[in-house]
């Protein structure tokens, strides 16, 4: 029996940062069961500056999900004056990890959602991505060399495609995958009392599957 976890988001999605301590809990639940990260892509290749307007709304709706999930926010209007919303470079930091070593991907993702939104750090800048990936554990040269190649992405319109096929639009969405069959744990944020019971009764099936 194979089974595992698919979760689709974006690092510079705020829902899905709202979204980490479920994951968190859901690990900690079944630190067994393997978490494949997919990268859906929330604003991948926009190239315009936040203007004033943007940044308003921005802010209005990270106040909305630190509301409801408890996460610490800083301010759009912290993130560098140079900042630029595309979340290519973060999804494809994250897909490069993933092949480096699936293990520290979760990790790495985590890192990077709290050095944008706790730190107000910029995710377009390659050189932060690089920091980030050392301090999950990935070796420098190795992961530099991996993030600037033509694979890397080709990787990330796959992954975009995937999602695309499978008709999913919003981030984050939660999966599980038991004998190539998907079953729909969270499709947006939905909070820890909705989901893990959703979750533990996908894991005690597939427990009396195992043992039946």
């Amino acid at each position: 029996m194979s089974q595992r976890l698919i979760y689709v988001m974006d690092p510079m999605c705020s829902w899905c940062w709202g979204f980490a301590p479920v994951i968190d809990s859901i690990l900690a639940l079944a630190p067994e069961l393997p978490l494949h990260l997919v990268a859906g892509g929330l604003r991948p290749g926009n190239g315009q500056p936040l203007d004033e307007r943007t940044c308003a709304a921005l802010a209005e709706h990270w106040q909305a999900v630190e509301a409801a999930s408890g996460q610490t926010f800083l301010s759009p209007s912290d993130l560098p004056d140079s900042f630029i919303y595309d979340t290519e470079p973060a999804c494809r930091a994250l897909l490069v990890g993933r092949g480096l070593d699936a293990g520290r991907a979760w990790p790495f993702v985590r890192l990077m959602q709290h050095a944008f939104y706790a730190q107000a750090l910029d995710l377009g800048d390659a050189r932060v991505l690089l920091e980030l990936a050392v301090q999950a554990g990935y070796d420098r040269a190795q992961f530099a060399e991996a993030y600037g190649s033509e694979l890397a992405r080709a990787a990330i319109a796959a992954d975009f495609s995937w999602t695309r096929d499978l008709g999913i639009a919003g981030f984050p969405t939660l999966l599980a995958e038991r004998n190539g069959q998907l079953a729909l744990l969270a499709n947006g944020y939905q909070p820890q009392d909705v989901v893990l019971p959703l979750f533990e009764r996908w894991l005690a099936a597939g427990r009396g599957i195992a043992s039946a």
